[in-house]
């Protein structure tokens, strides 16, 4: 257990937290929480209005439900609760992050397809919005920009744990190669084309 944990260590993004606004449903949270373990995403941050969560991590690493729906992953992966959008934004704009929301389209709004987007700056947090609603208003406008996932379908939208597996896995691999070649570099600068 102790060479799959500092084999892991070699992969985590540092500064790269996921962020789920108001998700309802419970097996959506635990396939991201394992999804975010899996793609090397240091923590998830969850603004639970819903409170379908415990309060605190101990008592959430200790859920079955939990615990069976994130293969374990909830008690390897680090997640905070926030009451409220803006306690969260507030918390993530204290310590230095740069949000970024995601959904298909925003007016208004800097919009970067996925596949074309550079999303190695420095602290860097992704807003996933709710199963049924998509993001806020508050979250959107406290955000550098609007990613989206190139789709093709009549229907543009997906589930919640597949928006996050896609688009972490996108941003997971684009921080693991910049982290490789620039240890050290500080990069602020908001999300952009490349």
């Amino acid at each position: 257990m102790r060479k799959k944990a500092d084999y892991a260590k070699t992969g985590r993004c540092k500064n790269l937290i996921a962020v789920l606004e108001a998700p309802r449903n419970i097996e959506n949270i635990g396939t991201v929480i394992r999804n975010i373990n899996v793609l090397g995403v240091e923590k998830l941050y969850i603004v639970d209005r819903f409170n379908v969560l415990p309060d605190n991590w101990e008592t959430m690493r200790n859920k079955k439900k939990l615990l069976d729906i994130s293969a374990s992953a909830v008690k390897w992966t680090f997640i905070k609760k926030f009451k409220t959008t803006e306690e969260c934004i507030n918390h993530l704009e204290n310590n230095g992050f740069v949000s970024i929301v995601t959904s298909p389209h925003i007016k208004g709004k800097t919009n970067i397809l996925l596949q074309d987007g550079d999303f190695t700056q420095k602290k860097l947090a992704v807003w996933f919005g709710n199963e049924a609603r998509g993001i806020s208003n508050t979250a959107v406008s406290h955000s550098a920009a609007c990613v989206q996932i190139e789709m093709y379908g009549i229907v543009e939208s997906l589930n919640l744990a597949t928006s996050t597996g896609i688009v972490l896995y996108e941003i997971t691999k684009q921080r693991r190669e910049y982290q490789k070649t620039h240890k050290g570099a500080r990069k602020t600068n908001p999300p952009i084309k490349k």
